[in-house]
């Protein structure tokens, strides 16, 4: 075979990024989970971790991502729906109570305000007198991919671009077992890209990172070994698996041929996967409990360091505790009873799978060469061309399913009278109530205090400083989430997708 395999643990790390892979230490389990208000998540945060959750993984809700308190008046409706409401460092004290930062791995999915979030995080740790050196977990903080396929930014891709370098700078510092980014492929996929696709602009945007950082004057083995990376599971079971190997061996030649990395675990590519929102239905939502099973197990043989299974209600609502611990089990049955977990690699050495790994690998790098004589992805985002080809790609697959050639069991074949089954339901007293308590916040803290620190943070911005260690001021003076938002975008613009 002209395949380049190599050993586990070895480069190219096709085979995985350790020798002996989940016979050592399995994945992180994490459960991906956030609703209502900050009280209502901590108690399934702490469910979780009863029921065997190794890992925390923290939605917010929309208002959050966008930069938006509680009660702005585009918040409305939308407080606490898709994930947790935090609008202040009160709200993540009350969502990490009784639960020991310096001892539980955390990922946060939030872009546009991850230095924010990130700020109340430590600030929590600190009050619960951890160690913040200890700190492990990860922060998205993946601007370039909401520009590209998901939407929730705020500045112009230039200025995120330097908050996330200042954030790279800081975490390097302060934050040493942090991973400060996690670049996503998971939501290019679920705008509808290939898998090619996913490989090609997730690394596409881990380029323009990459030489960003550079740019800022980091150098290349002080932050590529914290980058973390977050794919999808879809429901192409083989093709799934030689992707996170095609994935693993591209990684590792770009770091070392193009970047001119020399540590070693710059050039182990360290991913999350969760299992596929977009393939689950709301007919027949049962089976939805199969389809997350192939994904997971398809995430498990290509090698992921971390994995959330998604539940069985979750084209319906918020998924319910039952639905929650249920997607958890799938996962441990893999682990322990499955056997899978014996050997480093078992799919390593199948024709087909080296062959598709060979395949995947190749049309990633075609498009990265496109890109690259496009004058880089800032470019290819900002002239429409990455959205373009995932567009098009979605349109395909779509008419596809229409003309019964993609079969989707429920939906287009095997239909039948849909079962109710119990789905989650949110309280609409907790925005009220989330409100309120923000209302409060603002009356009872050192209202000049924050103006200063406001003032003071917009003055860092405007001179080039690192913001990371005003946002942290500002928001140890309880400054909203919107309001430390807000003076950066007095600063740096409001970003408007080109119509």
């Amino acid at each position: 075979m002209s395949h380049e395999l190599g050993k586990p643990g070895e480069f190219p790390y096709t085979r995985g990024i350790y020798p002996a892979m989940y016979r050592k230490r399995l994945w992180t389990m994490r459960q991906y989970a956030g609703f209502g208000s900050a009280e209502e998540s901590n108690q399934r945060y702490r469910y979780l971790l009863s029921q065997g959750t190794t890992g925390l993984s923290v939605a917010f809700d929309l208002p959050t991502q966008m930069g938006m308190d509680s009660d702005h008046p585009l918040a409305g409706g939308e407080v606490g729906r898709t994930g947790v409401a935090i609008s202040s460092l009160a709200d993540m004290e009350r969502l990490f109570a009784g639960i020991p930062l310096e001892k539980v791995s955390t990922s946060m999915t939030i872009n546009s305000t991850a230095a924010i979030l990130l700020a109340f995080y430590v600030l929590v740790a600190r009050r619960q007198g951890a160690d913040v050196r200890k700190l492990s977990g990860t922060i998205q903080n993946d601007i370039l991919k909401e520009y590209i396929a998901r939407g929730t930014y705020i500045y112009p891709p230039r200025a995120s671009m330097r908050i996330i370098t200042d954030l790279f700078a800081w975490a390097g510092r302060e934050l040493p077992e942090w991973n400060p980014i996690s670049i996503s492929g998971y939501h290019i996929r679920e705008a509808g890209s290939t898998a090619v696709q996913e490989v090609a602009f997730t690394f596409a945007n881990a380029i323009a990172y990459i030489d960003a950082a550079l740019a800022a004057g980091l150098g290349i083995d002080d932050f590529t070994p914290r980058l973390s990376f977050f794919f999808n599971a879809h429901s192409n079971f083989l093709e799934e698996i030689a992707k996170y190997r095609a994935a693993r061996r591209l990684y590792a030649h770009l770091m070392r041929d193009r970047f001119g990395a020399k540590n070693p675990k710059s050039m182990m590519l360290r991913f999350h996967v969760q299992t596929a929102g977009s393939t689950l239905t709301a007919q027949q939502p049962d089976v939805n409990v199969i389809r997350t099973s192939i994904q997971a197990l398809a995430a498990v043989l290509g090698g992921a360091q971390s994995l959330h299974t998604n539940s069985r209600d979750e084209a319906l609502s918020l998924p319910t505790e039952e639905s929650a611990r249920l997607a958890l089990r799938t996962q441990q049955i893999i682990a322990y009873e499955s056997g899978v977990t014996n050997t480093a690699d078992p799919a390593g050495g199948s024709e087909f799978i080296e062959t598709l790994t060979d395949s995947i690998e190749r049309g990633a790098r075609e498009y990265l060469q496109r890109i690259d004589a496009m004058g880089g992805t800032l470019k290819a985002i900002e002239t429409g061309f990455i959205q373009g080809e995932i567009q098009n790609a979605a349109f395909a697959y779509q008419q596809a399913v229409e003309r019964g050639e993609a079969v989707v069991v429920g939906v287009n074949r095997f239909r039948m009278e849909d079962r109710k089954i119990p789905t989650f339901r949110l309280d609409p007293a907790l925005e009220r109530a989330q409100i309120e308590r923000l209302r409060e916040l603002r009356a009872g803290r050192d209202n000049k205090l924050v103006a200063k620190l406001l003032q003071r943070l917009e003055q860092a911005a405007r001179a080039g400083e690192n913001l990371m260690p005003l946002v942290l001021d500002a928001a140890a003076g309880y400054a909203t989430l919107g309001e430390i938002s807000d003076g950066l975008k007095a600063v740096f613009g409001e970003y408007r997708e080109a119509a």
